[in-house]
């Protein structure tokens, strides 16, 4: 096909990929003196009036999307019975491409490509298309570092029945999503999924799942939890574990109801990192607005003076006064890393740089009081720890350690979640509006928990509103000491 042209018009130059159902060049359109992307339909399969339907409808689909994160349909037409689709052509190369020569991306990069995937779907998911194959590649980055969504061969309308019905899986099982891995109903909440596994991709190089099947890889979607992002990425903020969490949760009803609304936490996370790091890393030349306006409109923003664009942002929100109280209620402690609404409704609650505190009462007060903010910094590469103890606690007299948390005034929270190296030991919370002088004075708000790698102990205080919460560990299992990475209050 080199060197022919389709309807006298495009001359193909040069193979750029190669799917199940067609080919894709680079060809030249003399009418317009420009290079475009034509995707050629195989042979073999044009006579077939399923697939040549579904050709059809991917372009009737595309061109109805105008979005500058989708790649643009500029024509269809057919040349000796094989329809062909005219795409914008992107110079650049594949998000898988940059991935396997990068190993991985910098953070705030990884963000802002998620970030322009997720608006790219959320036009299509505006028109009612889910793009159900959502996957590195099929994102292309153009020369200038924008992220381009591409190849809705297996997008269906939310509306349409038939050639893709529930039953049918189709998409890459790398990233596919449970409920599309048991042939279920499809919806904009699968490509959520899908662009979660994405970020995690991005973020530590490989696929959270492998096996020596695509359908066992696909199982493992559905029954296995994402691999835990900052344990294969220490330097990922807990709130963009948190999104990352929430995206990828194998119940819908936990999930991202929108690509929206992932985008919106991610935003705030990515204002976050590029203020930790100080510039955009890479050649993530996009980083995008961390607060957006009112509108509609998708502006993608240069970062050619990181420190300028970060300063103007926080001049805005001085400015903004009814703004800083918004985002001081969904800002979590330590490194001001935002806080992200979880899957149950909860809100982190935030708190100042020097909230923990250790607690003694029985010893000699002092439980490694240098290092109680390493338990609220967001770096899970920082740790509180206990002492270490030979012999069990109560052999010293000892009804437990702990560490508390102030959190600045009376609330009502409903959930502590902490993280740990030392999984095994046995702990509770409790509170009260004041510290007491012994463990006897606290109210206890939760059961006794085992303590896995990731937990989450679930407070009932009756809505009965409080200062400090105290995290008691009254066991410490098999170990000598029990060590906390971070901690967390949710309300």
């Amino acid at each position: 096909m080199i060197g022919t042209s389709l309807n006298d018009r495009f001359r193909l130059e040069e193979k750029i990929g190669s799917g199940g159902m067609s080919t894709v060049y680079r060809a030249f359109d003399p009418t317009l003196e420009r290079w475009v992307a034509i995707k050629l339909m195989h042979r073999d399969i044009s006579d077939d009036p399923d697939q040549l339907e579904r050709f059809r409808r991917e372009a009737r689909t595309v061109a109805r999307l105008s979005h500058p994160h989708v790649v643009t349909v500029i024509d269809f037409g057919e040349d000796g019975g094989t329809p062909y689709i005219v795409l914008e052509y992107v110079e650049g190369e594949t998000l898988k491409e940059r991935i396997k020569r990068m190993g991985r991306l910098p953070v705030a990069e990884a963000v802002a490509y998620a970030i322009e995937i997720g608006r790219g779907l959320s036009c299509a998911h505006g028109e009612r298309l889910v793009h159900r194959d959502v996957k590195p590649q099929n994102v292309l980055i153009d020369m200038e570092g924008r992220a381009k969504v591409t190849d809705f061969g297996i997008a269906r309308s939310l509306e349409a029945h038939g050639l893709t019905a529930t039953g049918r899986v189709l998409g890459t099982t790398d990233y596919v999503s449970p409920e599309q891995a048991l042939g279920k109903e499809v919806t904009e909440q699968s490509d959520v999924y899908s662009l979660g596994i994405v970020l995690f991709e991005m973020l530590t190089g490989e696929v959270p799942f492998k096996a020596d099947s695509q359908v066992a890889v696909a199982m493992k979607h559905v029954g296995e939890a994402i691999p835990d992002v900052q344990r294969r990425r220490p330097e990922v903020s807990a709130s963009l574990a948190a999104v990352l969490e929430q995206a990828t949760a194998k119940e819908t009803a936990n999930r991202y109801a929108t690509a929206e609304e992932v985008v919106a936490d991610l935003e705030e996370v990515l204002a976050i990192e590029v203020a930790r790091s100080g510039e955009s890393t890479g050649e993530a030349t996009n980083v995008l607005r961390a607060l957006p306006d009112d509108t509609a409109d998708f502006v993608p923003v240069r970062l050619r003076n990181p420190r300028r664009w970060l300063l103007t942002v926080l001049t805005l929100i001085v400015l903004a006064g009814g703004a800083v109280a918004y985002l001081a209620t969904r800002t979590e402690k330590g490194a001001g890393t935002p806080a992200v609404t979880r899957s149950a409704g909860l809100t982190a609650v935030s708190l100042p740089s020097d909230a923990a505190d250790d607690y003694d009462p029985q010893g000699d007060d002092n439980e490694s009081p240098e290092a109680t903010q390493n338990a609220i910094d967001g770096n899970r590469t920082t740790n509180w720890d206990t002492e270490s103890y030979e012999t069990d606690l109560q052999s010293l007299g000892k009804d437990g350690v702990g560490l508390y948390v102030d959190v600045g005034s009376a609330i009502s929270a409903r959930r502590l979640d902490l993280t740990t190296p030392t999984p095994g030991f046995t702990a509770s919370v409790y509170a009260a509006n004041e510290v007491p002088e012994d463990v006897s004075g606290w109210e206890k708000v939760s059961a006794d928990a085992t303590v896995s790698e990731t937990e989450r102990i679930a407070i009932s205080a009756g809505g009965e509103r409080f200062r400090y919460y105290l995290l008691w560990i009254t066991d410490l299992g098999e170990q000598e000491k029990a060590e906390i990475q971070e901690l967390a209050l949710f309300r």
